[in-house]
Formats: C-alpha cells, structure tokens, sequence
C-alpha cells in the first residue's frame, strides 16, 4: 500500500511529543496524544477538548477522523464524543480531542497520553438527482431492527 505524505505542524504546547504514530505495521489508526502541561481530570460524565499539538493540511478529497480508543473505552469508560469526529481538508486549525468520562470513577489525563486515534480516510462528494420515486429494494423502508435481531434478548 502507498503511503501518502501530509503536512504537520507541531504547536507550541507540543513540546517533546513524537508526531502521531501507528502502533504496529497495520494499525489504521495514528495515535493522538494529550499535549497538555499538566494532568487534567476528568470527572464522571465530564467532557473536555483536549490539545493534540499539531494542526495539518489534508489533500482535497480526504478527511481525518477522531475516534476513541478501544482500551481508554472498556478499561475506563473514556471515549469521545462526536465519534468520528471529522478534521475537513481546509481546516488549519489545532486538532483536539473531545473527551468524556462515562464511568463513575475521577479520570486522569496526563500530559503525553494517547487520548485518541486518527484515521486518514478518502471520500467522494456527490450532487443530488431529485426524483419523484426511489427504485425499489429489498430492503425498502425498513429500518430500525427490520434485518431481524439476531440473538439480541431484552434483560
């Protein structure tokens, strides 16, 4: 797979962290980290926007999306909010991270800590072609559960 090459700035509040990064050879995701002088809590049901220390410039037709981390999510009940959250393609701005506590326990965010994972993914834009009918499916208007439940039970 071709890597494509994008351009990063590092922020002031930055300081020493390493630019986002992939954990393993076929991770998705670049680790995001909390570029904050100092520890942060983050109480129950608590939300924050939190520095990442960089902002970047995103070829047109791409998109950056902000999404929680799964260990953050089940260790701790951390995740974020907006999940995905999309960084357009003209946005210059510092990314951030929109995080909250959703567990019944104080949470500490320290400086450096991965927070969040950023996915660089392509998208396609499209115009609207009005109609008066919609051709017909299989699925039609069903929705909501309509595909069945498989082995969902109430408790």
């Amino acid at each position: 797979m071709e890597n494509k090459n994008i351009l990063i700035k590092k922020l002031s509040n930055l300081g020493a962290l390493p630019l986002p990064s992939y954990a393993t050879t076929q991770s998705a995701g670049l680790d995001l980290m909390a570029a904050i002088q100092d520890d942060t809590i983050l109480k129950p049901l608590q939300r924050k926007s939190i520095p990442n220390g960089i902002s970047i410039a995103l070829p047109e037709g791409y998109e950056a999306q902000i999404r929680p981390r799964s260990g953050m999510a089940i260790k701790f009940g951390i995740t974020t909010l907006n999940a995905p959250g999309t960084i357009d393609s003209d946005y210059r701005g510092e990314i951030c991270t929109i995080l909250i506590n959703l567990s019944t326990e104080d949470f500490v965010i320290t400086p450096g800590m991965r927070i969040a994972q950023m996915v660089i993914a392509q998208y396609t834009r499209i115009g609207w072609n009005i109609v008066p009918e919609l051709p017909s499916s299989e699925r039609d208007v069903g929705g909501f559960g309509s595909t069945g439940m498989g082995i969902y039970r109430k408790a």
